[in-house]
């Protein structure tokens, strides 16, 4: 229970306003988090690791901040943030109202942090501490979950990250300052993102599992929204995270399906201690036996996202040959980029 309890008490007080969508696809210049062994390749690129919260060697590096997409959803947009000191100070600062990413963002998306917020953060341990002027404190209740979910998923995106701690002009919060949610424990993505909540289920026999779907714009762009929903309890969770991808996102909400509906989950499994399998029938390609590209991408980012997989195998019918939408080859394994929507200016 303790592992999930922020979800679960979210779910349970009603603390979350489930409004919405959020970014753009990654393109050819998105990397992977980790460097895949020798002798494997992947179609996203080679990175050398997860970006460090240290400082960079070049005048612009591209980081992930969070932002509110025009429908509410919380979602992650790269941007290019100068050479600075601390990148995860940085990056919070990107996320602010009025600050120097506010130019940076697709239309219709807005900052999470209220404007005038000034910050320090502080690592120890892989644990920041976010301290946070009075300015803090002038945001609306309805968005302070938002806010939570925003801090936390930007800052934990760095591998020298696990957790964090807010503090108010120097004294630790021991609830946030406007809708008194507790935070009786420091934050972590076991917090959730656009929390979806589903009838029928039981909070407390529950399993959090967090997928990625995609929005669209009116200019016809594409973005990634990571949704995490609350499912009967299992301890199958890479085979429960294909299975709800494939059942797709709430279409009431305004997010697009990834997959075939009626592509069946054969079965997913761990080949390594860093590679997980997933084999579907044939239902997942298309007249043209291509699979989806937005999907084949989803499937990396949950898979990765809930386990500790750091690259995806996907098979067809046991066959790896499989060919996407956008005409790649995902014959081996594939690692999960290391940035999520990193061209807003295209959406």
């Amino acid at each position: 229970m303790r592992k999930h309890r922020w979800v679960q008490a979210a779910a349970m007080t009603g603390a979350i306003a489930l409004v919405g969508t959020g970014c753009s696809l990654w393109t050819s210049e998105t990397q992977p988090i980790d460097a895949p062994p020798a002798g494997i390749e992947t179609s996203l690129g080679v990175s050398t690791g997860k970006e460090g919260a240290a400082a960079q060697t070049t005048q612009t590096a591209k980081m992930t901040v969070y932002a509110k997409d025009p429908q509410g959803y919380v979602v992650p947009v790269s941007l290019d943030l100068p050479k600075t000191q601390s990148v995860a100070k940085t990056t919070l600062e990107y996320m602010v109202a009025g600050g120097p990413g506010a130019s940076q963002l697709p239309a219709g998306f807005s900052a999470l942090l209220p404007e005038g917020t000034t910050l320090s953060v502080d690592i120890k341990e892989k644990t920041a501490t976010v301290n946070f002027n009075q300015a803090f404190k002038k945001y609306e209740a309805k968005e302070e979950r938002k806010i939570m979910e925003g801090v936390t998923w930007a800052l934990t995106g760095f591998s020298t990250i696990d957790a964090v701690k807010l503090k108010l002009n120097g004294q630790e919060l021991k609830e946030m300052p406007v809708a008194r949610t507790p935070l009786d424990e420091p934050l972590s993505r076991k917090l959730g993102i656009n929390l979806e909540i589903q009838q029928g289920i039981d909070y407390g026999q529950s399993t959090p599992v967090t997928l990625y779907f995609t929005n669209g714009t009116a200019d016809k762009g594409k973005y990634y929204v990571p949704v995490t929903r609350l499912v009967k309890r299992t301890d199958d969770i890479a085979r429960t995270v294909m299975e709800e991808l494939v059942k797709g996102p709430n279409i009431s909400k305004g997010l697009q399906p990834v997959l075939n509906a009626s592509a069946q989950v054969l079965d997913v499994k761990s080949s390594s201690d860093s590679v997980m399998t997933v084999n579907f029938s044939d239902k997942l390609l298309d007249e043209n036996l291509k699979a989806p590209a937005d999907g084949l991408q989803s499937v990396i980012l949950s898979l990765t996202e809930n386990t500790k997989a750091s690259q995806v195998q996907i098979t067809v019918n046991g066959n790896a040959k499989v060919e996407a939408t956008d005409d790649q080859t995902y014959s081996k394994p594939v690692a999960r980029p290391l940035h999520l929507n990193p061209n807003p200016e295209k959406l």
